[in-house]
């Protein structure tokens, strides 16, 4: 597998229309197509996350036999599954008939509630320890896999199922060899080794590629500036922890109280829902499974004796509850890290990124190759999906903000008391220079979106239309900023060098390449549905075509051609070149040099001994393949 490309399935882009896009991607150097949910989702869907029914292909996105057509057009597929949910409602078979209900779908039978996709009442969590139900909702998987359809699958949240590691034997069992999974693993942890996956779908990559180009110099003098601007002292895991628990207390309050009727003595279930460091533990009762993992991450939430002895399995009689137990905390660390602390804590947002830590600010080159070495060599490296917060470029963009902090805040200041509340500025000036140029409209609803996920003077529930109206216009008045526009550019420019130093090392790097649906040219989005903007294939097209494409494009051409050429080199060794700190070198099977300058230049980079042949250099970075 050389690399994916994943497609935002969805109104204008069915499977006819993918398949249109087969021999541009062929000819970029992609293997496999990495498709969106494409079994039968809820009518209108835009993303195909609420299924309605599994047993069909999407009749919206054109139907089995299209499906069937695309799987056969020159690529691989590889298919994004939901197995932890269904879009409630009669368009569901499994939930319109009331037997079926209850066999398929998580009911608490006292209150009538059903298991929520995190704070999502219109899905429902399906019962898939069930044999039974695995079987009836992976028959036209399980032969789309038998068929040499489909080559693998992206599933989809397994931490909202009952018990993960056995669904995915179930996968292997039926059939589906190269399975990832959507896991967010926390600084720190590792992916449970029992899992018969091939990885992640590449968050850990993401962040540390991110972090690589942040100049540690500029972490004290943007501290110093976030706190003074806004008062805000805290470090990102109080304003996380504090996060974590509002949402137990409010959003989650329902299954705490669910939780609680299940123990025969009182807990602050809220409390213990939000302690967990980690996205949840993987006990299995039915096994009497605990795994030393299980045991740290239990500790370390500091439970009540009573409580943790339960978790651990010492106390035995409440297995329902240890399981509805581990499928709660994600949602709740989600809600409360995810879309709520990243929106509160603005120190830095090119950090705020899923499966990262706000807190790190930055990663050494020595740090980056010990990441790598531990890599999975199956798993996806991501720079940009369509669950980031921002996109890759974006990132890239900001991350520059570090090198010069003295004119980022000399931006700032004169700025920051145009907005009554300086946290929110803070955002928004991170926010468009980050993005620019982009209009009022685009600026307008991704703050609406950012604001009501903070959940500070506004939210979801009880929107403060004043507060978010008054916000908007002080964002879009910057756009009109000359000086502004002017800093924004100059950051475009050295944002430019980093983005192709992280897709260079992100093509490179141990694991399978993914590529977001556009990001072969630059690519500015924001947290969706901003992300999921149309793309221009017929400009890629044509500038692929022709002979000088641009830099992103013709990087992403020419590596991936490396790839095809040397495919035993990517699949063999790591090896680190002594470079320096500010220049990430490496050998992939001793027969391809990587070289990107993180600070400065690669003036003074020596290749290792031998003769190279360059395939692709700048001042910056460096690609070549052993003579």
């Amino acid at each position: 597998m050389r690399a994916t490309y994943r497609l935002q399935l969805g109104p204008g882009l069915g499977f006819r229309e993918a398949r249109e896009l087969v021999p541009y991607l062929r000819d970029l150097g992609i293997s496999h197509l990495y498709l969106s949910p494409s079994l039968q989702a809820r009518s209108g869907s835009t993303h195909g996350y609420d299924v309605v029914d599994p047993t069909r292909i999407s009749e919206d996105l054109g139907g089995e036999e299209e499906f069937r057509k695309l799987c056969s057009s020159g690529l691989g597929v590889v298919l994004d599954i939901v197995p932890n949910h269904m879009a409630i409602g009669d368009e569901n078979p499994f939930w319109r008939d009331p037997l079926w209900r209850a066999k398929f779908f998580d009911l608490d039978w006292r209150t009538g509630l059903h298991r929520r996709f995190f704070d999502v009442g219109g899905l429902a969590g399906v019962r898939m320890e069930d044999p039974e139900v695995w079987e009836v909702t992976h028959a036209k998987l399980v032969e789309l896999a038998q068929e040499g359809l489909i080559d693998g699958v992206r599933v989809d949240h397994p931490d909202g199922l009952a018990n993960p590691r056995r669904y995915l034997e179930r996968l292997r069992e039926a059939g589906i060899e190269r399975t990832w999974v959507e896991k967010i693993l926390e600084p720190g942890e590792g992916l449970r080794p029992e899992w018969p996956v091939e990885g992640t779908t590449g968050y850990e990559f993401l962040n540390d590629v991110t972090a690589l180009f942040v100049d540690p110099a500029g972490e004290e003098p943007l501290t110093r500036l976030y706190e003074e601007l806004t008062g805000e002292r805290r470090p990102f895991a109080q304003v996380a922890a504090e996060a974590k628990l509002e949402q137990a207390r409010t959003t989650f309050d329902e299954e705490a109280a669910q939780l609680a009727a299940k123990l025969p003595f009182e807990a602050d279930l809220a409390a213990a829902l939000a302690a967990f460091h980690v996205y949840r533990t993987y006990v299995e009762p039915d096994a009497a499974l605990v795994t030393d993992h299980d045991r740290a991450a239990i500790d370390a939430a500091r439970l009540p004796e009573e409580l943790a002895r339960i978790l651990l399995l010492e106390e035995r009689g409440h297995d329902a509850f240890v399981v509805r137990f581990q499928q709660t905390t994600p949602p709740v660390h989600a809600k409360g890290v995810e879309d709520t602390a990243f929106y509160r804590w603005n120190r830095f947002v090119a950090l705020n990124e899923v499966g990262g830590d706000p807190g790190r600010f930055s990663l050494s080159v020595e740090g980056f190759h010990e990441a790598n070495l531990r890599r999975s060599p199956g798993g996806l490296l991501a720079t940009t999906t369509h669950d980031t917060k921002r996109s890759g470029d974006l990132r890239a963009r900001l991350a520059c903000i570090a090198a010069d902090p003295a004119a980022w805040e000399a931006i700032v200041r004169p700025r920051i008391e145009g907005w009554r509340d300086p946290n929110e500025a803070y955002l928004i000036l991170q926010t468009v220079v980050g993005a620019w140029p982009l209009d009022a409209d685009r600026l307008g609803l991704y703050l609406e979106k950012a604001l009501r996920e903070a959940k500070v003077n506004t939210n979801w529930i009880d929107q403060e239309h004043e507060w978010e109206e008054g916000a908007k216009g002080f964002a879009a008045g910057l756009l009109d900023d000359a000086e502004l526009g002017e800093y924004a550019r100059r950051l475009a420019e050295r944002g430019d060098r980093v983005s192709l130093g992280m897709t260079l090392l992100k093509l490179t790097s141990p694991g399978v390449p993914d590529i977001y649906q556009g990001d072969e040219l630059p690519f500015l989005a924001l947290v969706d549905p901003d992300n999921r903007r149309p793309v221009d294939w017929e400009l890629r097209r044509r500038l692929l075509a022709s002979g000088e494409p641009p830099a992103k494009l013709d990087l992403v051409r020419r590596t991936l051609a490396v790839r095809e050429r040397r495919p035993a080199a990517f699949a063999s060794t790591y090896d680190p070149v002594e470079a320096g700190e500010d220049v990430c070198a490496f050998l992939r099977g001793g027969e391809v040099l990587v070289a990107v300058a993180v600070r400065g230049d690669l003036t003074a980079f020596r290749p290792p001994s031998g003769t190279w042949d360059d395939v692709y250099r700048t001042p910056h970075l460096l690609l070549a393949e052993r003579v």
